[in-house]
């Protein structure tokens, strides 16, 4: 494939020298999550293909507008995966999506999130400028932490060119196994469960069953089940998908959708709506018609953060309000990267 970096790198200093910020849309798989950006769309999903993959190296170099249902089928071929499980909402979903978006499936808790496989990048900043941090190794410490400061920016801080990405091995095998909870137990039964020492890679609640994954042999994962309990659920992979990519019926309608994150334990949230716990109660979606003011001040009251995901005003504010001290790191990251506010205006914040 062409490496469209020049042509990309050119239009941003247009839109600097013309103080005409840009909205960079990829596969346009998540134009739902955020605020409404400011400026002309600039679109950046033809920068596509692996640049390099060593599986022996468990290391992937791609370009950022590679689809990533075709970059997850080129490691299924050598048996590997990428570990935070991304989401893909659609078939249009890109590397650089996943990245920008910062989103985990459900794996997140039990092998880590998108930033810990992050190794380096290559982006364009707000002065028009092509650079380079991290590397293919996680030995490579130079830019390290400045490559993981891309995930979840929403592309407010440049336009994401590559990524190097670890990558993990396949698990031998995988089942799922269920059983019927009742809503005011599931915090205690999900805890016993993640304090012991098993092979979990997801731990989901949909409001009456409780589905947990196991991996490993055959022997290993028929152990685990017969200490945790439940019956083997037949539909596996349907399961997790559906969940993963909000395709199940309970993200179908339209009734504002939040995600909110907060320490696992943490008991029901004195929300109204309906709600599902995926990362053994870390993550959960609620489905409310509760003011943005309340769920984000219920949610803060127990530490945690809360995003309006789908459906409600995108006008307004969207993701959890930051402490005034935070925020201004925020400020200062958006000027360092990006001085006169081109890439994204206003999709995280209404300030940048």
């Amino acid at each position: 494939m062409t490496d469209l970096s020049s042509q990309f790198q050119q239009q941003i200093r247009e839109a600097v020298e013309n103080e005409n910020p840009v909205n960079l849309v990829g596969g346009n798989s998540k134009s739902f999550y955020g605020r409404e950006a400011r400026g002309d769309s600039m679109h950046v999903a033809g920068n596509k293909g692996i640049i390099d993959y060593e599986p022996t190296e468990l290391v992937v170099t791609v370009r950022n507008g590679t689809a990533l249902h075709e970059l997850e089928s080129v490691l299924a071929e050598q048996g590997q995966m990428l570990g935070f499980e991304p989401p893909c909402y659609q078939n249009s979903a890109t590397v650089g999506g996943a990245i920008a978006a910062g989103l985990s499936g459900s794996r997140r808790p039990f092998s880590g999130a998108v930033r810990d496989y992050v190794l380096g990048c290559k982006l364009i900043n707000g002065y028009a400028d092509i650079l380079s941090f991290g590397g293919t190794a996680m030995k490579n410490v130079a830019g390290y932490d400045l490559s993981r400061l891309m995930v979840g920016s929403m592309g407010s801080l440049g336009l994401i060119l590559e990524t190097s990405l670890r990558v993990v091995p396949m698990h031998e095998m995988e089942s799922t196994w269920c059983q019927e909870v009742k809503s005011d137990q599931v915090i205690g039964v999900m805890s016993a469960m993640l304090q012991k020492p098993l092979p979990i890679s997801g731990l989901y609640y949909d409001g009456a069953r409780l589905f947990y994954r196991l991996y490993g042999t055959a022997d290993a994962i028929a152990q685990s089940a017969n200490t945790l309990g439940g019956e083997e659920y037949a539909s596996h992979d349907q399961l997790w998908s559906d969940l993963n990519h909000q395709k199940s019926d309970f993200f179908q309608d339209k009734t504002p959708l939040w995600r909110i994150s907060v320490a696992p334990a943490t008991e029901q949230l004195p929300l109204s709506g309906q709600c599902v716990l995926d990362w053994g109660g870390a993550l959960r979606w609620l489905k409310t018609d509760e003011p943005a003011e309340q769920v984000f001040q219920t949610v803060a009251d127990v530490g945690g953060h809360a995003t309006l995901f789908r459906e409600g005003k995108r006008d307004e504010i969207i993701f959890q309000p930051l402490p005034p001290d935070l925020m201004q790191i925020q400020q200062r990251l958006k000027q360092a990267f990006d001085p006169m506010s081109v890439f994204n205006l206003g999709r995280m914040y209404p300030e940048f």
